[in-house]
């Protein structure tokens, strides 16, 4: 039997399609492309997705692991009118029939970074963790309209895979599909993280555990963004994890106005839970937020460093202001020397990045996402890692035209 190519990127430049940084395994946007990194199937969610979950299997294979090994999921989806989270949670689903199934976080998004693409799936998976002896899983409520898409099978709102800790994505839903809280997106914040506090606690753990938080909000101002943060922020101590937040343009069921997730690590100690330590750099020269906020932007633990989400804010300060005002590629450079600094104190450079998760403004054009790739490329040196490539119409402002975060080996 022949031997099937593997796929790719629709980019000249070398890239790695899997990683592994300490015990996680990484792989960035997957989508339905071919081994000439054409998309299989234009515009048809349902056979995107099935494509997507194979080129996932083959991707994880190349560092020996499986489907099975998956515990988190993200999902940047194009919606339509019969396409909601919940279908796309159950079609991916389906993929991975062992229980209990990865968290799975998903995104609507207006446009993707190639043409004909409907989905892009960023994957963490850890070698063997079904054989652990610490998995614990806990549900999340799906609404009565939307539970015979999963046959019976509880949907995963968090998962514990030994120290790896996944909550999946949430908006302020509650098990009826209604939104608390319609039109306060403060208080929908509030519910949202009272909710992944509860999933924590039922595995052990807390929100000082996480190691990434990731929101979306819509807005382009302060204004907008502001209250949001200091309500999600009122729910870490110092020091918190690494955040990204950006804007978004959609989100279900109607009514919602965030999303959040967290990422966490913990051990099992002599048969109780423990704080795993972390080690901690920010260089003076990276920015700081203009509110006063507990997130740090770089950390170190169990052979991994997580970054927060670096964007174009002047270095040495606190001013909320840019530099390079509304210029994508010279920002993309000066983000990466952000990324660059931040990894220099744990004795690392981009090039030991094993994924690369990029929003970036863009008109919808595949020649936009080139361009990106391309910068990135000039400022990695090597081969690019996993990468996963959200474009987004318009970013927290016209000035600031990119957000990039990751996660290196340490």
């Amino acid at each position: 039997m022949p031997v099937r190519n593997i796929w790719s990127l629709p980019i000249g430049h070398t890239h790695d399609l899997a990683a592994t940084a300490g015990a996680l395994t990484f792989v960035g946007g997957a989508g339905d492309f071919d081994s000439r990194g054409r998309i299989r199937n234009p515009g048809d969610l349902a056979k995107q997705i099935d494509g997507t979950a194979a080129n996932i299997a083959a991707a994880l294979a190349v560092e020996h692991c499986t489907l099975d090994d998956a515990v988190k999921l993200k999902a940047f989806y194009t919606a339509g009118p019969e396409i909601d989270d919940w279908h796309v949670i159950a079609a991916l689903a389906r993929h991975f029939p062992a229980d209990p199934m990865p968290a799975i976080s998903t995104v609507p998004v207006p446009m993707q970074p190639w043409a004909g693409q409907a989905i892009q799936v960023q994957v963490m998976a850890q070698r063997g963790w079904r054989a652990l002896g610490d998995i614990r899983a806990a549900p999340r409520p799906v609404p009565p309209a939307k539970r015979a898409a999963f046959g019976g099978r509880a949907v995963t709102g968090g998962l514990r895979a030994g120290e790896f800790i996944a909550i999946a994505n949430r908006t302020a839903e509650d098990g009826e599909g209604r939104v608390s809280h319609p039109g306060d997106g403060v208080a929908q914040s509030h519910a949202i993280m009272a909710m992944h506090e509860a999933t924590l606690a039922a595995l052990g753990a807390s929100f000082q555990d996480s190691v990434k938080m990731e929101g979306y909000y819509f807005g382009t101002t302060r204004e907008q963004w502001a209250p949001l943060a200091k309500a999600r922020a009122s729910h870490f101590r110092e020091p918190g994890p690494p955040a990204t937040v950006v804007p978004c343009q959609l989100l279900y069921p109607q009514g919602a106005l965030t999303k959040i997730e967290v990422t966490a690590m913990r051990e099992l100690w002599n048969g109780f839970d423990k704080y795993i330590p972390r080690e901690d750099h920010w260089p003076k020269r990276v920015w700081d937020w203009p509110i006063p906020l507990p997130y740090r932007q770089a950390i170190g633990l169990r052979d991994t460093i997580w970054l927060g989400g670096q964007v174009p804010s002047r270095p040495f300060s606190n001013s909320g202001l840019r530099v390079l005002e509304g210029q994508l590629q010279p920002q993309v450079r000066f983000t990466m020397s952000y990324i660059e600094d931040l990894l220099r104190p744990y004795g690392r450079r981009p090039a030991d990045l094993k994924l690369m998760v990029c929003y970036f403004a863009s008109s919808g054009a595949p020649e936009d996402t080139e361009a990106f790739v391309q910068t990135l490329a000039d400022c990695v040196g090597g081969a690019l890692p996993p990468m996963t490539l959200i474009a987004q119409p318009k970013m927290h402002s016209p000035e600031n035209t990119v957000e990039i975060w990751g996660v290196a080996q340490y």
